[in-house]
C-alpha cells in the first residue's frame, strides 16, 4: 500500500485560513511567493488579510513588526534560505530584541528544493534562528504537523519561526496525533538506540527502524519537532533508556537540532551520538530524492548510524 504524499506548506496554508477565520487580526505577509509558500490562499479568500510585499525580504519583516506594534498578528512567509538569511538582521533587532509577536515561515527549506540549487537550499536556518532569544524553532515531519504547529505559533505570545520543505513528503501523523510546542513525541518505542528526528528524517527513521527490527535491533524513534525550545526530559530519557543516540535531520550538523540535542546530553546525560545531516558542505542541483540520497539523508544512512553508535556502547 502507497502512502499518501502532501506538501508541507499545504498545512501552513490551511493553518492560515483557519486562523484568519477565527481572527481576524492575523495578516499573511509574503515575499512574492505566494503561491508558493500557499499564503496565496490568504488572498484569494480573505484579500483584506493579506500585503505582498514583493521580494523585499528586509521590507517584509519590518513590515509585520510594525503590525504587531499595533496589536495585529503577522505570519510572514518566503523561502527560508531568504527569510533567514536576508532578513536575519531585521528579525533579531526588530522582533526578537523587542520580542514582538511575529510568526516567521521559512518554506522550501533543506536540500530537497532540489534542481534550484545551493542559493535555494537552506541548510543553516535552524541554526541562525535557534541562536536568537525570545524565539521558539519548529521543524514538523508533515502537512498535518505544520498545520498543528502552526495555529500553535499562533497560540503563543513572540516570535516563531517554523519551517518546511518544498516537495510532498508522507504523511506520518493524523489530525488526532498529540502536538504540543515545547514537547517530543515517541512515535515508536525501543530500547537499543533512539533515532531523534524531524522534518522529512522522521519518515525516513521510522522506515530505518522497521529494517533494523529485522535485525533484533530495536529503534525507539522520537518526533523532535520543537527543537527550542528542546524537551529535556524527552531527550534524556530516551539516552538512559537506550544509552546511544542517533540524530536525524535535512540540515547542516553544526547548530541544528542534533546540536542541540548535544548540548542537552552533555549538560545532563552524556551517551554516544551519531549525526545525520548536511556535513559541512553545500548543495547542489539535482532531483529531490537523488540530492537525499547523494547527501546521506536516507534510511540507509541512518540503519548505518545506529550500527555505528550502538558499537560504541
Amino acid at each position: 500500500m502507497s502512502i499518501k504524499k502532501i506538501p508541507m506548506r499545504d498545512g501552513y496554508g490551511k493553518a492560515l485560513l483557519e486562523l484568519i477565520a477565527a481572527n481576524p487580526k492575523v495578516i499573511a505577509l509574503d515575499a512574492d511567493v505566494a503561491k508558493s509558500t500557499r499564503s496565496i490562499w490568504v488572498k484569494e479568500k480573505f484579500p483584506n488579510n493579506f500585503i505582498d510585499m514583493g521580494i523585499a525580504e528586509q521590507d517584509l519583516v519590518g513590515t509585520a513588526a510594525g503590525l504587531a506594534f499595533g496589536g495585529m498578528m503577522p505570519f510572514t512567509s518566503t523561502y527560508a534560505v531568504f527569510m533567514a538569511g536576508r532578513a536575519w538582521d531585521e528579525i533579531r533587532t526588530t522582533v526578537c530584541y523587542n520580542n514582538l509577536n511575529v510568526k516567521i515561515a521559512g518554506a522550501h527549506a533543506g536540500i530537497s528544493v532540489g534542481p534550484d540549487g545551493a542559493t535555494h537550499q537552506a541548510l543553516e536556518d535552524v541554526a541562525i534562528m535557534r541562536v536568537l532569544p525570545n524565539m521558539t524553532v519548529v521543524v514538523p515531519c508533515d502537512a498535518e504537523e505544520t498545520r498543528k504547529a502552526t495555529l500553535a505559533g499562533a497560540a503563543i505570545n513572540g516570535p516563531f519561526y517554523v519551517r518546511f520543505g518544498r516537495e510532498a513528503v508522507p504523511v506520518v501523523t493524523e489530525e488526532s496525533t498529540p502536538f504540543e510546542l515545547g514537547k517530543a513525541r515517541t512515535c515508536r518505542e525501543g530500547s537499543d538506540v533512539a533515532v531523534i528526528a524531524n522534518g522529512a528524517m522522521l519518515y525516513e527513521s521510522l522506515e530505518a527502524a522497521k529494517i533494523l527490527a529485522e535485525e533484533n535491533i530495536s529503534v525507539e524513534v522520537i518526533d523532535l519537532h520543537t527543537v527550542k525550545p528542546i524537551d529535556v526530559d524527552a531527550v534524556v530519557a530516551a539516552a538512559k533508556k537506550c544509552g546511544c543516540v542517533v540524530t536525524a535531520e535535512e540540515h547542516q550538523i553544526f547548530g541544528g537540532m542534533g546540536s542541540a540535542v548535544a548540548e542537552c546530553l552533555a549538560q545532563n546525560y552524556p551517551v554516544p551520538q551519531e549525526f545525520i545531516g548536511i556535513n559541512d558542505s553545500f548543495g547542489e542541483s539535482g532531483q529531490p530524492q537523488e540530492l537525499m540520497d547523494a547527501y546521506n539523508l536516507n534510511q540507509s544512512a541512518i540503519v548505518a548510524a545506529v550500527k555505528k553508535v550502538i558499537a560504541r556502547k
